[in-house]
């Protein structure tokens, strides 16, 4: 991350943000990441996130610019600053944007981040991310108990629409023209599931089901994680542990034999003993941790609601 903070390959672009809460301010911040120029197009009232969550607010949107803009009642410069846009974001649900008069221009890459898509049954069903997983069918080995990150908004979502929009970016170099791209948050996560439709090699062979890919708790109410799915690497987690007679256990539903022995140290005993060994583990860090150990992708400021409103109504000569 750090050495690719330096490459800036969207430097000059600018980017117009509709979006609001999570999926598309995550999206944009990617692309700041890479060198755009992210302006927010906020209502008055501003992203319902500045209130409810400042924090993940703050860190999601450093760096950004922020216009006030009634898209209703003053909707000019609105369609002011996307004539300009390279690339606009929206979070609409399908044809709200029609209804606000807004159309986007030639050159422009306009992606619509949307729960379900266009044209379907659901196309109007509002929803957030628990919704989507599940109507994709990923939650369907470890319900009732919710995902840690929000795979919907951040990958299926998010990381989807930034990989749409820099392979629209691709093809107006080839073609001169714009386009617009539609994400489905719902039909993304059955993307990244829709492999295990044939069946799995064992029943929930990564969501707990198997002694070799598990999370372990720890005498100091930590957690150690293993993943030692191939042969090589369970083979040699169990020699470092002094137990060769469980080589030909990995696939076991249970292991509670294992499951003694790690909860009968602290975490950091286990990282050390396992350090420079290969055998799939780590542990379960806190984002504390892991911040120290990889950094953080914030830089800069948050904008307050409309710090940029009257530079760009100058710029745009309004």
């Amino acid at each position: 991350m750090r050495e690719s903070a330096a490459v800036q390959p969207l430097a000059g672009l600018l980017v117009v943000d509709l979006t609001r809460l999570l999926p598309g301010p995550y999206a944009t911040r990617e692309l700041a990441r890479l060198g755009a120029r992210v302006v927010r197009l906020e209502p008055p009232e501003g992203d319902a996130l500045r209130e409810v969550a400042p924090a993940w607010e703050a860190a999601l949107n450093a760096g950004k610019e922020s216009v006030v803009c009634d898209l209703k009642a003053e909707p000019e410069l609105g369609r002011a600053l996307i004539s300009r846009a390279d690339v606009v974001v929206d979070g609409f649900r399908p044809g709200v944007t029609t209804r606000l008069g807004l159309e986007r221009p030639g050159r422009t890459v306009w992606c619509s981040l949307t729960g379900f898509g266009l044209g379907g049954r659901h196309e109007q069903r509002v929803g957030h991310d628990l919704n989507y997983l599940g109507w994709a069918g990923a939650l369907a080995d470890t319900a009732p108990a919710p995902p840690p990150v929000q795979v919907a908004d951040l990958a299926a979502g998010a990381l989807a629409a930034v990989a749409e929009i820099l392979a629209a970016l691709l093809e107006r170099e080839r073609t001169g023209a714009g386009r617009h791209v539609v994400v489905s948050m719902t039909h993304g996560s059955h993307r990244l599931v829709a492999h295990r439709l044939g069946g799995d090699p064992v029943p929930r062979i990564l969501t707990g089901g198997v002694a070799c890919y598990r999370t372990y708790p720890t005498a100091d109410g930590r957690f150690l994680t293993v993943a030692a799915l191939e042969h090589g690497f369970w083979r040699r987690l169990c020699e470092v542990l002094g137990h060769d007679e469980w080589a030909g256990r990995a696939f076991d539903p249970e292991l509670p034999e294992l499951a003694a022995l790690l909860a009968s140290r602290p975490l950091a005993d286990w990282l050390e003993l396992f350090d420079g060994e290969e055998v799939c583990v780590g542990p379960v860090s806190t984002l504390e941790e892991a911040a120290a150990e990889f950094g953080s992708p914030v830089e800069g400021h948050a904008p307050t609601l409309g710090e940029h409103t009257q530079a760009w109504r100058e710029e745009l000569g309004l």
